[in-house]
């Protein structure tokens, strides 16, 4: 019975080998260890891809003061909808000091990823700091700020606003190239403090500078707004009798400012040219009327690209510091021939 239970013993643990020699051969029989193996080398984190119904992200939106904006908006909303991501959404009214809460109150939370359009580029280094104390990484979109600490967000998705400004500078430096008498500026800024804002306007003295009869006589902030836009060109109007030139750094001013000409018994486009940048459908629509004379397009559908960054962020994945959305621009009859099919 001794010999017969050490013989027992042996065959078992030379079983066991074997067992053993099997599980350690990479072509061998453990396929569902091979494709943990992989998932997991895919997913570039050491892990596996987070389902996008597992992640929260908290937005933080600047207003709804354009009907860039609106569009903006809704195309985040749509897209977090569909790519099954929870999105817990804030209106900041225009207001940094609601932005400011609106953070924190995303970190209270213990968000996934925070995302906000800054209402202006300064003054944002606490809250980013007590993010990325928590451990949640942040993405900015649409419009930047100038901490000079870049490790406090993990990207900047949104368009170039500088080279929006020097689009609008090109085509009305080309348009009085042959100019000989000096050809009167006027300027809609967005609002004070702002990267489109700021941007916008240094992009576009940056290539008119290079034609002196091009003289910006006055200059002021609309808001963004339709009302402020009609408000404050109003006030241009009646400052100055020659204006031969509106360029306005987002189309709901310019439209806005289309109003208060033409109650000035003046014709938009042809009494005084004007530039504006956003082209959304009104816009777009008063340009295909010749009512404005170029557009430079700023694409407020990032919800797509913000969402695929999110998860990117979430699984851990190597980010571009840097993501510029794709851009044109507009006369009055390539406004014309894209109207039908604008979608915002």
């Amino acid at each position: 019975m001794k010999k017969l239970g050490k013989m027992g013993a042996v065959l078992a643990l030379t079983l066991t080998v074997m067992m053993l020699g099997a599980c350690g051969n990479n072509g061998g029989g453990n396929t569902a260890a091979n494709e943990t193996g992989k998932a997991a080398e895919a997913s570039g984190n050491g892990g596996t891809k987070t389902e996008a119904k597992d992640i929260t992200l908290g937005f933080s939106q600047v207003g709804a003061e354009s009907g860039w904006r609106s569009a903006n908006t809704k195309s985040i909303q749509d897209s977090a909808k569909e790519a099954g991501i929870t999105l817990k959404f804030s209106d900041a009214q225009q207001k940094q000091e609601n932005q400011i809460k609106a953070l924190r109150s995303f970190i209270q939370q213990k968000v996934d990823v925070i995302a906000f359009s800054p209402v202006v580029e300064s003054g944002w280094d606490t809250v980013l700091k007590e993010a990325k104390d928590a451990g949640i990484p942040v993405v900015l979109t649409d419009r930047a700020v100038d901490s000079k600490d870049t490790s406090l967000y993990v990207t900047f998705l949104g368009s170039d606003f500088v080279e929006e400004g020097r689009k609008a500078g090109q085509w009305l430096s080309e348009q009085y190239k042959d100019a000989s008498e000096d050809i009167n500026i006027v300027e809609l800024q967005g609002t004070t403090g702002s990267a489109p804002a700021n941007d916008r306007m240094s992009g576009f003295a940056e290539v008119i500078a290079g034609n002196p009869h091009l003289k910006m006589i006055a200059s002021q902030s609309g808001d963004f707004t339709r009302a402020k836009g009609k408000e404050v060109m109003q006030a241009f109007l009646k400052a100055n009798k020659d204006i031969d030139v509106l360029y306005a750094h987002n189309d709901d001013m310019a439209l806005g400012a289309i109003q208060a000409i033409e109650a000035a018994g003046l014709k938009p486009g042809e009494d005084i040219r004007i530039i504006s940048v956003d082209a959304v459908k009104d816009g777009m629509q008063a340009a295909s009327e010749g009512k404005i004379n170029f557009i430079v397009e700023c694409n407020p559908l990032l919800g797509p690209q913000l969402m695929q960054v999110v998860q990117d962020v979430v699984d851990g994945k190597q980010v571009e510091a840097r993501i510029v959305t794709e851009e044109s621009t507009f006369t009055s009859e390539q406004a014309k021939e894209a109207l039908p099919n604008r979608q915002y």
